[in-house]
């Protein structure tokens, strides 16, 4: 019997990627014997409706089309249900993508994956009833992805460059208590990030190591740096080389709250509300074809 994919496309992701490959990954998916039904979005509410309405009518399984945005939306409904989830990137930094291996430039490539139908359990972070698919930002990292968000130009992950630059002209250090499992940590830092996997702002590294499937979060704080130093250390994210510079200080834990004045959250690259926030784990909460 024919499998039944529900293809749920974000027309608007990328600048009008999404809408332009979600054909030829439609033809890809039925080319292969798969029953496809296309589900197109017209504001964020339709992801999160559209994946329930998936859930309840019997279908094998979802694939999404969109970047981070999106599937954040489409995790809150897919998280615990079962259901695979299959990702064809079409955003902007793609890092959930990216974190479990799905090709990011390849469309054809990333539908070949829910054709051959192999999947795998991951990880969720989970604070503010919502579920996490990347990182929790908060400090300079979280007021870099502000910016970019209001940023028109430059496409792609430059954004974040250029937003960077931007911020760090004024920035100072912020006082934070951290508690990891328990055990609270007070310091000044420039950032606090955690996440159950690698990456966030298209490709940095800022949980380098961390692995979505370990039923831990991973904890990276920078504590204060010079600009220059802090300009110096952005470049070595995209490999994961900060880990062991003296500033840069990595933990691991089942849960973390963030704790500092005036800070807003980001979560999967959007707003999540102002610190403090407790984070959870959500262990093999999602079912992914990767």
């Amino acid at each position: 019997m024919s499998r039944r994919i529900a293809l749920v496309v974000n027309p608007t992701s990328g600048r009008g990627l999404g809408a332009r490959i979600a054909p030829v990954v439609r033809d890809r998916l039925a080319a292969a014997g798969l029953t496809v039904d296309v589900h197109a979005t017209t504001c964020a509410e339709d992801v999160g409706r559209i994946a329930a309405e998936v859930v309840a009518s019997g279908a094998d399984a979802v694939t999404l089309i969109g970047g981070d945005g999106t599937i954040h939306l489409g995790a809150q409904v897919l998280a615990n249900s079962g259901m695979p989830f299959g990702v064809i990137p079409a955003g902007t930094g793609n890092d959930f993508a990216r974190g479990i291996g799905v090709p990011l430039k390849d469309p054809l490539a990333a539908a070949d994956l829910v054709v051959a139908g192999k999947t795998r359990t991951i990880d969720l972070a989970t604070a503010k009833d919502v579920f996490i698919t990347t990182v929790v930002a908060g400090g300079f990292d979280s007021l870099v992805n502000k910016r970019a968000n209001a940023m028109s130009w430059p496409k792609g992950s430059s954004r974040y460059t250029v937003a960077t630059l931007a911020e760090l002209r004024t920035f100072k250090p912020l006082e934070y208590v951290v508690t990891v499992d328990g055990d609270p940590i007070e310091t000044s830092a420039m950032l606090v990030a955690v996440g159950t996997g690698p990456t966030y702002g298209g490709g940095l590294q800022i949980c380098a190591g961390a692995t979505i499937d370990d039923g831990l979060l991973d904890v990276t704080i920078i504590q204060p740096v010079s600009r220059l130093t802090l300009l110096q250390l952005f470049p070595k994210l995209s490999k994961g080389t900060h880990v062991g510079h003296p500033a840069v200080r990595t933990l691991q834990g089942r849960s973390v709250r963030i704790e500092s004045p005036g800070i807003t959250a980001y979560a999967d690259g959007e707003p999540l509300g102002q610190l403090p926030v407790d984070i959870g784990i959500a262990p093999g909460a999602l079912t992914v074809f990767a």
